[in-house]
């Protein structure tokens, strides 16, 4: 059997890959698996086309299996993280393929404390869905809206800011929500702190969710930045869990950069006990010895943002996230949360008498480049012997100075490579080698 979970959740092709079926299926398994006495979840979703068939066939697994069901409609990822705490549910599930292209869907899983479910559950899951269905439920469960789901969630971020101290009213923003589950919220949130607000592509529309737009595109947002004499542009992704940030002048604030800020300041303040933050092992070597410089250490985990934040559970951190843009304020959610970065990023800044992007260019940045090899058997090539030895000699070539990931995506068929060295043309050199070795590599279909 394949398995059916990367590295956040499950993803596919809506329909082909990710069917109404194996979401009902996928239902009864959890339902099975993680409340067998029954109890409520919580389901919420992006603005895709295939949201609402498969919040149907989740729904009919679970109120199968009695367990009553609550609605939260087209609403951030890290909403329902929040939701399900604020309702005391029994678990949690978001409908989005995050920042894949719109013929996607994935479902995401989230325990009663509002963390990603760790493998070890998501792996007694896939071996229910293996088991005969049990007996029926005596029992129904029923299907409700959840009362206000999207006010509250935006109460909860406005909340956290301390409106009293800091003062949003000098900023302009643009806000690009990707035509996603941030739309109808970023906006009211930072208008609410007193920004003047510019949103793009904040329509609900699942047909164009992340198309040419959004944190995985940020040219238009660049544009928009520069045509409106902005403070800042905030771009999220399609179910809001991540950000990134764009200059005036068009630099990009990645995840790495606003970490440093954040932790910085917090120990500045002599609030980051203990000094540390997790990253994974994409993240810049630049920011780790800079945050070294300052006594704050850096620890790493594989790609994947339940990763990092079940390790900074683990050890009590505060600060944890990756370079992509998902980062999590431990004291305030248990998962990446885009607006609430955004937010908490600003106060930083206006705390600090200046602006993210003076902040951001303290933090080096050691020369990186990403390619991205599309192959149906990502791990079966990246075991490949010719790939093995390549992968050494190009270590041997970058010396101590740079390093080289070679990883199979956990949500999309594709071959990652990361390189990063002290020379940037050294850099490119070594991931171009390595991406025409690959792709000559993969098999042909």
């Amino acid at each position: 059997m394949t398995a059916l979970f990367g590295t956040d959740g499950v993803r596919g092709r809506a329909n082909h890959v990710l069917t109404p079926e194996l979401a009902l299926s996928l239902a009864r398994a959890i339902a099975m698996t993680l409340v067998p006495q029954g109890g409520r979840v919580i389901i919420g979703r992006d603005t895709r086309v295939s949201g609402p068939m498969l919040e149907s066939s989740l729904s009919a697994g679970l109120t199968s299996s009695g367990i009553d069901v609550g609605l939260a409609g087209v609403i951030p990822t890290p909403a329902i993280s929040y939701l399900i705490k604020d309702e005391r549910a029994d678990l949690g599930i978001v409908i989005s393929a995050s920042h894949n292209p719109p013929e996607d869907n994935g479902i995401k899983l989230f325990d009663r404390d509002g963390m990603k479910l760790p493998e070890s559950l998501e792996n007694r899951i896939e071996s229910a869905l293996a088991e005969p269905l049990p007996a029926p439920s005596r029992r129904i469960g029923t299907v409700s809206a959840v009362e206000a789901a999207a006010t509250r969630y935006a109460a909860f971020i406005s909340g956290i800011i301390d409106v009293d101290r800091v003062d949003f009213s000098g900023m302009r923003l643009v806000l690009d929500c990707a035509y996603g589950a941030t739309g109808a919220i970023a906006p009211h949130v930072f208008r609410h702190l007193g920004a003047t607000v510019i949103p793009i592509h904040a329509e609900p529309d699942g047909t164009r969710i992340n198309v040419d737009c959004g944190a995985t595109h940020l040219q238009p947002l660049a544009k928009a930045t520069r045509a409106h004499h902005a403070t800042l542009g905030i771009a999220f992704d399609g179910d809001g869990d991540r950000v990134l940030l764009v200059a005036p002048e068009g630099d990009v604030i990645d995840g790495d950069r606003m970490m440093g800020i954040a932790a910085s300041y917090l120990s500045e303040q002599g609030l980051l006990s203990p000094a540390a933050i997790v990253a994974t092992i994409l993240s810049n070597r630049g920011l780790e010895t800079w945050l070294a410089k300052r006594g704050i250490a850096m620890h790493r985990t594989p790609v994947g943002d339940r990763y990092v934040s079940h390790r900074m559970t683990e050890e009590g951190i505060q600060i944890g996230g990756e370079a992509s843009g998902h980062i999590i304020f431990n004291d305030h959610s248990p998962t990446g949360d885009g607006i609430l970065t955004a937010a908490k990023l600003l106060e930083v800044a206006l705390h600090r008498g200046t602006d993210l992007p003076t902040l951001a260019r303290e933090i080096p940045q050691y020369p990186q480049c990403a390619r991205n090899v599309p192959c149906s058997s990502p791990s079966e090539l990246a075991a490949d012997a010719r790939v093995r030895d390549a992968l050494q000699s190009a270590e041997e070539e970058l010396g101590a100075g740079g390093r080289i990931v070679l990883r199979p995506s956990g949500t999309q068929p594709l071959l990652r490579i990361m390189v990063e060295a002290e020379d940037a043309e050294q850099c490119a050199a070594v991931a171009d080698r390595m991406e025409a070795l690959l792709t000559r590599l993969v098999p042909s279909s």
